[in-house]
């Protein structure tokens, strides 16, 4: 996730939304109101809608006049039933809820706290790590996590890790749950060595 989330008030105008969203490199942001409380969430598209009128050079008829004036705050355009998810949610979770309500990003919250936005351009990083760096976080985290282990050596090819040790299931298991907490590790395989 990106942390900490960059935000919005609901009665920002919309212009500084659009600068604040254009300065942050970000797609979407939480809007909270006075008191730090989430709101809604607005995104690109949202801040575009109504702020674009139709250049009369584009064709011969005359441009209708706009009936309505853009909208102002942030407030007349944001999406006010968020899904969010918690800085504990898996992260299969989270890509399902993007799937399914078809968003670009979430707010993740810590009860009531916003703590950031989780976005596809994020699980899109952590699946872009190159294959050695991801091979050396499993090393340590097996290190770190399991100091009195057995001894594994460590491949990822294409974020599968590769640990070879001596066969022993019960320390498997717990290797595997080390290695997948390594971001960009998608599988996990075990070459057992005679002992």
């Amino acid at each position: 996730m990106s942390s900490p989330a960059v935000t919005v008030r609901c009665t920002d105008p919309v212009r500084r939304a659009i600068r604040t969203l254009y300065g942050h490199n970000i797609t979407a942001a939480p809007v909270v109101d006075d008191r730090d409380r989430l709101v809604g969430v607005v995104s690109e598209l949202d801040l575009l809608r109504g702020e674009f009128e139709p250049d009369p050079r584009a064709t011969v008829r005359p441009v209708p006049a706009a009936h309505e004036p853009p909208p102002r705050r942030v407030m007349d355009v944001m999406t006010p039933h968020v899904v969010t998810v918690t800085d504990t949610t898996d992260v299969t979770t989270a890509i399902d809820f993007m799937v399914r309500k078809h968003v670009k990003s979430l707010p993740v919250l810590r009860g009531q706290e916003i703590v950031g936005m989780v976005s596809r351009r994020d699980l899109m990083a952590m699946l872009a790590r190159p294959d050695d760096d991801l091979c050396k976080a499993v090393i340590v985290a097996l290190r770190e996590h399991y100091p009195l282990g057995p001894s594994w050596e460590v491949t990822v090819r294409d974020g599968v890790a590769e640990l070879s040790g001596p066969p022993h299931e019960h320390a498997e298991r717990i290797a595997d749950l080390l290695a997948c907490t390594v971001p960009g590790i998608v599988r996990i395989k075990h070459i057992r060595r005679s002992s």
